[in-house]
Parts: C-alpha cells; sequence; structure tokens
C-alpha cells in the first residue's frame, strides 16, 4: 500500500492552553486583607497571578502576611478613615480589581441594639464601602485591559452576606448593613455599565477568626453549641471555607466573567435555597 506523501511529516505539537482566571498583570486592592476571607482573597489572586495590595488597619499582620507572598505589599488603611483613605489612594497609580471585604458583625434586634451601636455598623459596613470605592474610582475606570480595542477591566467584588438576602433573627443592624451593600453594588453596575462590573458576593457563615471573635464575645458560655446551631442552618452540614470565597472572587475578577455584572452570588451552603 502507497502511504500518502504526508504520512512521514511530524504532527505538529499541541498548543498549550492558557490557563483560566488568570490575573496576570492586574493590580488588586483587598480592604481587610490580613486575615480570614480577606486573607484568603489575597493569597488566591497572587496565584492568579496580580499584584495585591493588602489594605488592611493591622499592620503587623499584613505585612506578616505580605511577606509569605511574591507578589503583594502593605497598605495601612482604616475604611472609616477619609484621610487614611486618601492617604493610602495616594500611593497608587493603577487599579483594576476592588476588593471591599472589610466589615464587622454585631447581635442583637432592634429593641436591644442602641444607637451607637447601629451607627458603628453602618459606618464599616455601608459608608466604608462608599469611601473607599469613591476613592479608588478613578484609577478603577481608567483600568484597560487592552488599550487598542479600549478594553475596560476595572471591576469591583463586594463582600456582601446572605443577611442582606434573608431575615435573621438577632442581626438587625448586621442584615441592615449588608442589604445596603447589596444596594449599592447594583447601582453601581448600572451607573457605569460599560466601564465598570460589580459584583457581590454573599456568603453564609464562613469558619473565620470573624466567626471566632463573635462566638467568643457572645456565645463564650456556650460557644459549641452555637458552633452546631450555625452549622446546622445550612444544609450542606459545615461552615464556610474562606478558600471557596476567595475563589469566587478571583472568578469575578476573571476575564471569563466579562459579561457579569450587577449580580450576587450566594456562597451558603443551601441556606438561602432552604
Amino acid at each position: 500500500m502507497t502511504r500518502p506523501a504526508h504520512s512521514n511529516l511530524e504532527s505538529p505539537a499541541p498548543q498549550a492552553q492558557p490557563q483560566p482566571f488568570r490575573l496576570d498583570n492586574r493590580h488588586a486592592l483587598v480592604t481587610g486583607g490580613a486575615s480570614g476571607i480577606g486573607q484568603a482573597t489575597v493569597r488566591e489572586l497572587v496565584r492568579a497571578g496580580a499584584f495585591v495590595w493588602i489594605a488592611d488597619i493591622n499592620l503587623p499582620a499584613a505585612e506578616a502576611l505580605a511577606n509569605s507572598l511574591v507578589s503583594a505589599q502593605v497598605l495601612h488603611l482604616d475604611v472609616t478613615s477619609p484621610t487614611s483613605i486618601a492617604a493610602a489612594a495616594s500611593r497608587l497609580t493603577r487599579l483594576d480589581i476592588l476588593v471591599n471585604n472589610a466589615g464587622i458583625g454585631h447581635v442583637g434586634s432592634i429593641e436591644t441594639t442602641p444607637p451607637e451601636d447601629f451607627d458603628r455598623l453602618l459606618n464599616v459596613n455601608v459608608r466604608a464601602v462608599y469611601l473607599v470605592t469613591r476613592a479608588f474610582l478613578p484609577l478603577l475606570l481608567a483600568s484597560q485591559i487592552n488599550p487598542d480595542n479600549n478594553s475596560h477591566a476595572g471591576t469591583i467584588v463586594n463582600i456582601a452576606s446572605v443577611s442582606g438576602l434573608v431575615g435573621i433573627k438577632q442581626r438587625f443592624a448586621y442584615c441592615t448593613s449588608k442589604g445596603a451593600v447589596i444596594a449599592m453594588t447594583r447601582q453601581l453596575a448600572v451607573e457605569y455599565p460599560k466601564t465598570l462590573r460589580v459584583n457581590a458576593i454573599c456568603p453564609g457563615t464562613v469558619e473565620t477568626p470573624f466567626v471566632e471573635g463573635y462566638l467568643e464575645k457572645f456565645h463564650k458560655h456556650n460557644k459549641e453549641e452555637v458552633r452546631a446551631e450555625l452549622r446546622a442552618r445550612q444544609p450542606i452540614g459545615r461552615l464556610g471555607q474562606p478558600e471557596e470565597v476567595a475563589s469566587m472572587v478571583r472568578y469575578l475578577a476573571s476575564e471569563e466573567a466579562a459579561f457579569i455584572t450587577g449580580s450576587l452570588f450566594t456562597i451558603d451552603g443551601g441556606w438561602t435555597a432552604a
């Protein structure tokens, strides 16, 4: 049998496929980046190829994290202080990804929540998101993946909560604040539909220092009992992990999510589906 004339030619080597959800040459900033979901997000964005600013009021913790990574730098930031935010913003010349993660919790009904506690929750969880986003907005709007075709890359991921989607007993101020974060997310998405992508992640209860602090402060006498209750209210039967939220941040910041804006993503073990 006569062989085809080309049979002695070697097949071309297969081209290596690019890894998905890469963030190479992107600059990110994560508020509250030194612990919990923020720390996991910093690590994940660096792993994806981004340079990350670890913005936190806890400078020693932020520095310890930065020293363990190849492309991260510390940014001392009090998200409630316009002066601190302005000083931080003056250090940056470029920003492609902003993750508004810093926040605090609170336990109490409307009857047991004093005005000063309510104001503090709104100051940290809502006003700070406004202040930080407003300060870094010019850099985000200037962000471009490809200047030749005017492709914009500015991305905001807000860490909200299932508490902004459903009512939870004894969480009056917290539910109020996270509902506001969700509203801000949607408003920004429609205000800048062609120049900025803005989405929110709504975690359930995640195993973080944030939750441990809540247990220690409010349930020191029955910590393990309440921990079991927190697991049980999520149908999957466990607490979430910070890395699971961080993976969603990475996806939403990537080009694979280029058609997604103004959306909410629950990571809650089925809580809001039940």
